[in-house]
């Protein structure tokens, strides 16, 4: 529990009525829990949608629940959605992608890719049949945190510093494990074989772009984490509007 609760704290920003003890190697074992803490805020997004939906038309009500998912993750993930696509943008090699990156700056590019990422997020959300909608809203934020887990486990620290660093370190192959059972049994009891499919296809994708980001940088940093988790994101959710046609 105390894992999952360091977790959390780190994933969110929801307030706890209490402190927890978090020792250095914590951050990287609390990983087993990210899919937990995935499946958490999609919890809190199906109940907020049972309220909203009976308030406003379901257009507004699902741009309400990005909105959401936005502020109580803190745009945590956004923020390295748009540092990473500044990243590549940027002329240079390797320390080139990886100062801009830390730049705290925001470019041309990266307010692009995080209009286009947000809109595309809203557009299949708000065509996912109603039918699929509560699955929806509890798997694709599960799927996207066990991106994470994928991202961090067996890579190398493109930098030394940032709590990426501490992540990716810290994180092994137990982790890893418990991460990948618990979201595909999610994805089984959610939607079946197609949950499987899903998670398999995001895993495919992730895995080239760990591999690339590897050749690219040498390794992952917190914000090229933070980008592959808003990717899965992205395509959780069109995965499962293409399954619905």
């Amino acid at each position: 529990m105390r894992l999952y609760l360091i977790a959390l704290q780190f994933l969110t920003i929801i307030p706890l009525p209490f402190s927890v003890r978090c020792e250095e190697r914590d951050l990287g074992r609390s990983m087993a829990f990210f899919p937990l803490v995935g499946l958490t805020l999609g919890g809190l997004l199906v109940g907020t949608d049972f309220i909203l939906g009976r308030v406003f038309p379901w257009q507004v009500a699902d741009l309400l629940l990005i909105v959401l998912l936005t502020a109580v993750t803190g745009a945590l993930h956004l923020d390295g959605l748009a540092d990473v696509f500044d990243g590549l943008a940027a002329r240079g090699g390797r320390e080139r992608f990886l100062a801009v990156m830390k730049d705290s700056r925001t470019g041309a590019v990266g307010v692009v890719a995080l209009a286009l990422g947000l809109f595309l997020k809203y557009e299949a959300l708000l065509l996912v049949p109603p039918e699929l909608k509560r699955e929806a809203l509890l798997f694709f934020p599960t799927v996207a945190r066990f991106a994470q887990v994928q991202m961090a486990v067996g890579s190398r620290r493109a930098r030394q510093d940032g709590l990426g660093s501490v992540f990716v370190g810290g994180a092994g192959g137990l982790q890893f494990a418990l991460a990948g059972i618990f979201t595909m049994a999610v994805a089984v009891a959610l939607l079946g074989v197609k949950g499987l499919y899903a998670v398999l296809v995001l895993y495919s994708a992730t895995w080239g772009m760990k591999s690339w980001f590897h050749r690219r940088l040498g390794g992952v940093t917190g914000d090229v984490i933070g980008c592959v988790s808003e990717l899965n994101e992205i395509g959780c959710l069109l995965i499962l509007l293409a399954f619905s046609h």
